[in-house]
This record gives C-alpha cells, structure tokens and sequence, in this order.
C-alpha cells in the first residue's frame, strides 16, 4: 500500500505549484509503500488450505520440539523455487529485450497492459477515427483494475469492483430509455484497465483520442463523471469531487455547478446524501487526472470519502468481499448465493438510483449476481450464460489470460454487450461473421456481434446460444511510453513485469549436520580410493591386461 497521491496524476508544477505535491490532502494514511520496496528475496503467499495443512503438519510430526527437548533429525524442510528474469529498471530490461539476437530470443520482462472496454449510447463507426462525429460526448468511467502485495492475489472489491458494478448496473438501467429517446449527449462508458499503475488505461485512451486513433475526439467530449469507491459509505453519504484548478475556467466552473447542482437534486428523497468536501483540495486518485492533462474538461469523481479514504485496505489483499460486507448465510449452495441480495448490493443500488434520478430496483438481482461473480466465485451459472463457449472451460481459473486479455476484462465487455445490446435473430456463422446479413456490411463498424451460450431450457443440459449485438469495443491499454520507446517518461507509465519460470516449491526431510558431513566423507574417501585405484590399474595395464601373442608360423 501506499499514498497514492504521489503518484504523477495532473498536480504537477506546471499545473498547479500549489497542489504539486499534494501536501493539502493524504489520501491513503495507513499506506506504508510496502508494495514499492525492493526485496532482494522471494516472498510467497499460500492461500490453499490444504497446501498450508500439509506444511504444518509435517513441522508438527518432525520440527517441533516435546517437553523442551530438541527435536530428533530428520527434520522437515522447504525449497521454494521463483525466478525472475528481469533486472534493475524498466529501460534496461526492455533494452536487453531488444539486443537478443538468437533465432528463438529469450524475453526478459514485458510493458504492463491489457484492453479497456468502452461501449457508447449511440452506434459510433470504429473506423471513422479523428472525426468530430456528433456534438458532445459524456464519459462514464470506473477503474478495472487492483493490486496488492501478492500476485494474482488482488480482489479491489472496494477499490475497483463497487465501482465498476455501479457503473455496469447503471449503464443496464439506461439501456431502454436511452434506446427509446436519445440524450443530447452520446454516454460513453468507459472501464480502465491499469490505472492503480499511474493510470495505463486513461492515459492511453486520451493518447488515441490526441492522435486520432480513436473513435472519439478529444475535442467531443464534454465532461467525465468518474465513479471511484463508492462501497463503504460513512452515514450514507457520497463525495462529489471536482478540480479546483480547471475550474479557474470560467466555463469549466459552470458546467462543474451544473452537474454537482443536478446530481443534488437527483439524491432528493432518496437515503444518501450527496455533499462536496466544503475546501479546496485537489482530486483524489482517478481517471479523470489524465484527461485534465491534456486540457480543462468539466468533471465529477464520486466517491465515498471526504479526504482520507474510508476503505482502509486500499490496494491490500484484504480488501475483500468480506470487507466489503459481501457475505452470506451458512448452508446456502452456490446457485442460492448467487440469488440471494447481500447488504452491499443494496447500498450500491442506492448509489446507482442517485445516479439515475430513477426507481431502478430491477437492477437489484444483477447487481447482487455481479458481485458475486467477482468477488466470490467467477464460475457461476449467470456467468456461463454470458460468455462464449470457448472461454467457458477456462472461467473462474487463477491467473488465466486471453491473448493479454484478462479474465475481468473479458467478463466486462461480455456483461456490459448483454447489459445493454439488443439480441438479432441471425445465424451464429452470420454472428461471428459480424453481420446481419449478406447485404448489410456496414453493421459491423457500428455494432460487435458476440455468439454466447446462453441458458439450458429446464429438464435439458443442451444450452441455447444466441447473438448479442452492442457498442461494446475493447481499446488498447499500453501505456504510450513503450510505443514511443520512452522508457524512461516522467509523463506515461513505465511499468514492466518480469518473464518468469514456474513457480513451485517442495518439502522434504533433512538429515542431520553431523550426517550430512559423514555422508559427505565417505563419497569424499570413495572418490580418492576410486582414483588410486584408477591410477595403479591404467599404470600397470599392460602386465595386467596383457596376453601371450602367438608365433606367426603356427599351424593346426
């Protein structure tokens, strides 16, 4: 953990001398760093019962010690195995990467990265990029991502998965309204991948959006309203959070007034307060920060914390569903967890009737299935439904990725396109074909089709697939730095990870020391009595090994 506002968000000097260094708010005061030190050793963390029974038990059956006395070798012990082929900093890893020039060249470490997943209320043509395509552009925006100390070991059910899960749960509730009447301004929602590692995903899309790589200029959009942790509301009220310093702009301040007016009004009646800070202090860690790098743009960032944050294990391994109070009764099955509405899925549906200024207690269920599936089991039966056959086998997996996609990036962009697509009546070769049919080529470019499973008819196990048409894209989220091959940027991430061997580990009994050195003699005494021996025999070769040679006249 550490207090991420040092991170290089938009509060630099030239932004801003005064909030350059953050000294007005400590975001995250239990932070420590631990997570940035450097260890010159393997840290493990077994989370396997069994695994962790197995070593206790065999400490208890031959380490520990009876009555004070010492325990009798052999002893047990452990070998843990981790290596990691990357050194010292990113521009020297990726510097060793390029100068490999075997047939089969070796990679030492990799940008970190993965895609964010963005879907907008109206049909956007992919390919048109660079193009004011429509008047203004509203980005709705979470965070995908956590971390934590441990690989793979990161849930952000507070940090991330609130959040996001709103954010999803929203754009769901909007899908028919926004389909029967469309708004002024084209939705677009966009979830981040990389941004607890200085903002991979946010700072890339605003890259595209500069470059004219994306479908979206940066010149349409017209405001962020930015969800961040919203899952652990102290007296059930929400922070609305803004740039004191783009709001310098006059027109800026306006719009900001505007939104934070609207959203007051839209909490009226409803159990939760929606409050600002009531002092200047810049914005607290988000997405929002790099789309303020680039220019002054009118924004919001939710959150459920004042200053200091309320989650105190933010990006920490336990910051869990049972922190986030995601719990169940005894004895429910899997299915029946999967139904039944925690307190945490009501407080958030809270948030997401603020959001909309709407009744929306239909949601209630997905919300509840989602958190679910993300923070407890991932392989659930909602889940399969959603999701092609070809990913089915590998759900709920650790550590499983798609071609650098990973598992929560995937499940976004399958549950936001059933969220808020439309199901065509088409053939799956048609669907994964992406078209309707042979005279309609053009769909493609506006809309993804997806063939997903789909539920089993009662008293069958043969499951009903269908296609799913949505916005729903995935975009790039590499950091620019390693496209520009700036390795060592002050304005994009850098981040890499290690290529690494497998990871393992073995436990087995020791001799004693006294052993191990008699064992050690005797292959010593064995070695050197072996080479006299060699050494007189290979000397004395000729008398031993010779034969008596035969005259050359002999006959029989």
């Amino acid at each position: 953990m550490r207090d991420l506002s040092f991170f290089p968000g938009v509060y630099t000097e030239e932004y801003d001398p005064a909030f350059a260094h953050c000294n007005v708010t400590m975001w995250n005061p239990l932070g420590n760093g631990l997570s940035y030190e450097e260890y010159d050793f393997p840290i493990f963390s077994m989370k396997d019962d069994n695994d962790t029974q197995i070593i206790r038990q065999c400490y208890l059956d031959h380490n520990r010690a009876v009555n004070g006395s010492t325990p009798q070798y052999p002893l047990c012990a452990m070998q843990l195995y981790s290596h990691m082929s990357a050194v010292t900093d990113t521009a020297t890893c990726m510097r060793r990467n390029d100068i490999n020039f075997s047939i089969s060249p070796e990679m030492v470490c990799d940008p970190l990265g993965d895609y964010n997943v963005w879907a907008s209320t109206r049909p956007i043509n992919n390919t048109a990029k660079g193009h004011k395509m429509f008047e203004s552009v509203v980005i709705a925006a979470a965070r995908l991502d956590s971390r934590s100390f441990f690989f793979d070991i990161a849930p952000g059910a507070e940090s991330g998965v609130s959040g996001f899960v709103t954010l999803l749960a929203a754009a769901q509730a909007l899908r028919n309204a926004t389909q029967e009447a469309q708004p002024n301004r084209t939705i677009l929602y966009t979830f981040f991948q990389g941004e607890t590692f200085d903002y991979i995903g946010s700072s890339r899309m605003v890259y595209d959006m500069q470059s004219n790589q994306f479908a979206v200029d940066l010149d349409n959009v017209h405001s962020v309203l930015e969800i961040g942790q919203v899952g652990l509301r102290a007296d059930s009220k929400l922070w609305l959070h803004s740039d004191p310093v783009s709001m310098k702009n006059s027109s800026v301040n306006n719009e900001v007034r505007k939104l934070i007016v609207n959203l007051q009004t839209a909490s009226r009646g409803l159990n939760v307060s929606v409050e600002e800070p009531g002092f200047s202090q810049p914005l607290p860690p988000s997405s929002f920060q790099r789309f303020l790098r680039a220019r002054p743009i009118p924004g919001v960032v939710i959150e459920d914390h004042q200053s200091a944050f309320t989650n105190r294990f933010y990006e920490s391994m336990y910051d869990n569903a049972e922190y986030l109070n995601v719990s169940y009764p005894t004895n429910m099955t899997p299915e029946e967890q999967l139904e039944f509405v925690t307190e945490t899925a009501k407080v958030l549906i809270v948030s997401l009737n603020f959001l909309l200024s709407r009744s929306v207690l239909f949601s209630l269920c997905k919300v509840t299935r989602m958190l679910y599936g993300f923070l407890v089991r991932t392989n659930n039966s909602w889940f399969q439904q959603l999701i092609p056959s070809d990913l089915a086998s590998h759900l709920g997996k650790l550590g499983h990725t798609f071609l650098k996609i990973s598992e929560p990036t995937l499940l976004v962009q399958y549950l936001l396109a059933n969220l808020t697509g439309s199901t065509p009546n088409i053939t799956q070769d048609n669907c994964q074909n992406q078209r309707e049919d042979e005279e309609d080529k053009e769909s493609k470019h506006f809309y993804y089709y997806m063939w997903v499973q789909g539920a089993a008819p009662p008293n069958s196990t043969q499951r009903e697939g269908y296609c799913v048409r949505s916005t729903v894209r995935l975009s790039k989220a590499l950091s620019p730095a390693f496209d520009l091959r700036d390795y060592t940027s002050t304005n994009f991430s850098t981040w890499t990870e290690s290529r690494w061997k497998s990871i393992k580990g073995r436990i087995f009994l020791v001799a004693s020391h006294d052993l191990e050195m008699l064992t050690l003699g005797v292959g010593v005494g064995v070695l050197i009595t072996s080479l006299i021996l060699t050494y007189v025999i290979s000397s004395k070769a000729d008398m031993l090994f010779s034969a008596g040679r035969e005259p050359a006249n002999a006959t029989y």
